[in-house]
């Protein structure tokens, strides 16, 4: 066992087998290698102190273990120092490398030669590269690095079998002679340190790793870095020759992407396209029929008519398993039936996005507003996931450089962001009210979420990750890929989030039983009837919304209110805490104290934003 090795913390994850790690640049095709290795047999671990999910899996006798797309090993964010730890400790690395990109994707392979890790370079895209004129002398790449290159192209499954069956013939590359000579030297004086990668972390400067071993990083980053630079532009004058300077049509989408006065149209009419898939296909027809039909008019009455033999309905323990909010019903229901199709869906097209390389150009898009609410680019995503279930996209925010930027993007998720089945019902009331009451809603929502997000940029401490990320050649997405990425997700995602679905569930029952409910409901009713002006019955649809927000917004549909009274409801609805579901994740995501924070805060916002509605406009 290496001296630092992250895989005696991760669960399922064999200490005494050999680790076969994937390393890359982030959008190189690592995932498709990953699946060619283990096939559907992955297991989902969560970094221990970070709040990064590796993916692992077997193939032979190796434990497969994937890595955060990463431009170089160092710890200057969560999933660098995830991705350094796993590198360090590998017995072989697969290098995924970007044909069209050798100048930037090669910075990462000269580091891990460096690091004195047998390896393999998959030189992926072989095909774009062709298509952009970038024409590759294999051979003399693999002379020049000293390790087996493959040329490759990963999404047609071309050179995936020769990567599988030449990884015995993984060896250490070519490295700078006087950096291995003053690595040597480094090692000599400090004898506890037998890991030269570990070693070489620490001379350029690492202070985790330093730390480690109880010794002082060494300041040498800088003139490492640029000895390994120069190293890589050299190679690269004999290896790389391009002979096409037009610019096909897609560099030209791309632009056109990249360009506020035409990307935002674009965005515009994806998302759209997304809503149209999500919110009406997928939440309306598909679970109709999965909610619906399977489960409420099939599953339910089979269920209750099984345990119903052995459990009176009407006990505490039978109220508990199939009553209203019962374990083995509603639970079941709402996963399922409900959330299920829901995060396929999503999942699918943020696939089709990813796949096809639009989704790092949204990123870089709206990197600049985002900036301003104390987030990048890349927070997009969980933005996005969250108008599908806010729970989901909670999980997804792991995928952010800092803890403050994960703080913001979850306080945005919980306080501003509606799930695609609130939604749905919340389009069904205002559609009645006329387009001045659904501008007064998004109007009020959307002030909300800036100030939000622009307070706690300028109130919390330290400061948020920069937008790196690569822009990735635009290119059909291939089906069978992502239909194999939308069902890892989804699998991971109902496999982490149901036992906290069961959990809120048994959450609810206990309350009603027991009577905490309806002390809930009536210790709310003055709050509701004098300070929001809003008719008592209301408080039972605020209260309902936190089992599930459709659940909630639905309440408030049998009320007879004003049109700006609905609106209100609405908006308060809309802010007040998310569902049991979301809570639960919310507190398993960030610490007691920020998930406190949020959770009470979010009361306080509604009910705020509600009384000063009432104040203005009742």
């Amino acid at each position: 066992m290496h001296s630092h090795d992250p895989s005696a913390k991760l669960k399922n994850v064999s200490v005494t087998a050999p680790k076969l790690v994937l390393a890359g640049n982030p959008n190189t095709g690592k995932s498709v290698f990953f699946n060619a290795f283990t096939g559907m047999y992955v297991d989902v671990s969560n970094f221990p102190g970070t709040t990064i999910d590796i993916s692992s899996g077997k193939y032979k006798d190796y434990v497969v273990m994937d890595t955060p797309g990463v431009y170089g090993v160092s710890s200057f964010n969560d999933e660098e120092t995830v991705a350094r730890d796993i590198i360090a400790s590998a017995d072989i690395v697969v290098n995924v490398v970007d044909a069209v990109h050798l100048d930037r994707d090669l910075f990462l392979t000269q580091q891990i030669i460096d690091m004195g890790l047998p390896m393999i370079v998959a030189l992926n895209m072989m095909d774009e590269a062709k298509d952009q004129g970038i024409e590759i002398d294999v051979e003399e790449l693999s002379q020049l690095l000293g390790v087996p290159v493959i040329p490759t192209i990963a999404i047609k499954k071309q050179g995936l079998d020769v990567v599988k069956d030449r990884i015995n013939e993984a060896r250490r590359g070519n490295s700078d002679p006087d950096l291995q000579a003053k690595l040597a030297e480094f090692m000599s004086k400090h004898t506890s340190i037998h890991n030269k990668a570990e070693a070489l972390l620490i001379m350029e400067g690492d202070p985790n790793v330093a730390a480690r071993h109880d010794i002082l990083p060494v300041g040498l980053r800088e003139q490492i870095y640029s000895q390994r630079r120069y190293r890589i532009n050299q190679l690269l004058d004999q290896v790389v020759r391009d002979t096409k300077d037009n610019s096909p049509f897609k560099m030209k989408l791309s632009r056109w992407m990249l360009n506020p006065l035409t990307g935002i149209p674009i965005l515009l009419i994806s998302l759209f396209v997304i809503y149209k898939l999500i919110a009406v296909f997928v939440a309306q027809t598909v679970v109709e029929f999965t909610e619906g039909y399977l489960f409420v008019e099939l599953y339910e009455p089979f269920i209750r008519g099984i345990i119903g033999n052995i459990i009176p309905e009407a006990s505490f323990l039978g109220q508990v398993l199939i009553g209203e909010f019962g374990v083995l019903t509603m639970t079941f229901t709402y996963v399922l039936g409900l959330l299920f199709p829901l995060v396929v869906g999503f999942y699918f097209a943020l696939s089709l996005m990813e796949d096809s390389g639009y989704l790092p150009r949204v990123a870089a898009l709206v990197d600049r507003v985002l900036t301003k609410l104390g987030l990048n680019g890349r927070a997009i995503i969980p933005l996005i996931l969250g108008f599908g279930c806010v729970t989901m996209a909670t999980i997804t925010t792991r995928l952010l450089g800092s803890k403050r930027e994960k703080f913001i993007a979850t306080a945005l998720l919980g306080f501003t962001i509606p799930c695609s089945a609130q939604l749905g019902v919340i389009g069904g009331l205002i559609a009645p009210l006329g387009w001045q009451m659904f501008v007064l809603y998004l109007v009020t929502i959307f002030i909300v979420f800036v100030l939000i997000g622009t307070v706690l940029n300028k109130v919390l401490p330290g400061k948020s990750s920069d937008l790196l990320i690569d822009l990735p050649p635009l290119r059909l997405p291939r089906l069978g890929n992502v239909i194999q990425k939308t069902w890892i997700k989804s699998f991971a995602f109902i496999k982490e989030a149901g036992p906290l679905f069961a959990l809120g569930a048994l959450l609810i029952s206990v309350l009603q039983l027991s009577g905490a409910l309806d002390s809930i409901i009536t210790a709310m009713a003055p709050l509701t009837t004098g300070f929001l002006k809003l008719p008592k019955e209301a408080t039972i649809a605020f209260i309902m919304g936190i089992v599930r927000r459709d659940f909630g917004a639905a309440g408030l549909s049998s009320i007879a209110m004003s049109p700006v009274q609905t609106i209100l409801s609405l908006v308060v609805i809309t802010l007040f805490v998310p569902c049991i579901a979301s809570i639960l994740v919310l507190f398993k995501e960030r610490t007691w104290k920020e998930a406190a924070m949020i959770w009470f805060g979010s009361w306080i916002l509604a009910f705020g934003v509600g009384g000063i509605m009432a104040l203005l406009l009742l």
